[in-house]
């Protein structure tokens, strides 16, 4: 070794790849690293899923845009049909009290519409989880490596 060299040491110093400066959800990994430097790693060495990072991928937002698109139409469905049946019964008892078939009045008929309302609800739910947001969920179990 020259004179120049003396007093520098040689040892490789593992830096941040460009990469990996942009995600900060990332394991700190050296520069020398045999991983690929674009590839994320959803869950830890633990086995623990990172879902700050998860929460960001394509998937998981279709995911979500899906279950939110189903959530919230049905939801006013059903709080509008028991607000109604509330209201009417409250205020509007003649109507209520209409005999339809002996004993039974529009009342009664309105209050087991509110178990039907529900019922197919819940029907209409459990088809659309499997037809739409399990094949979804798979995907981002998939891609993240995150066991169901």
């Amino acid at each position: 070794m020259g004179a120049a060299h003396e007093g520098q040491g040689y040892m490789t110093k593992a830096i941040r790849s460009p990469g990996e400066a942009q995600h900060e959800y990332r394991e700190i990994r050296g520069f020398a690293s045999f991983d690929d430097p674009d590839t994320l790693s959803y869950v830890d060495s633990d086995g623990t899923p990172n879902y700050e990072l998860i929460r960001q991928t394509d998937e998981f937002r279709v995911l979500r845009r899906r279950l939110t698109t189903f959530i919230f139409p049905m939801t006013a469905l059903f709080l509008a049909s028991y607000l109604t049946f509330v209201l009417l019964s409250a205020y509007a008892k003649d109507f209520v009290s209409t005999k339809v078939i002996g004993v039974i009045n529009l009342g009664i008929l309105l209050g087991l519409g509110q178990f039907v309302t529900s019922i197919i609800i819940t029907l209409g739910y459990a088809r659309y989880a499997k037809r739409r947001l399990d094949p979804q969920r798979k995907l981002l179990a998939e891609k993240t490596g995150v066991e169901e």
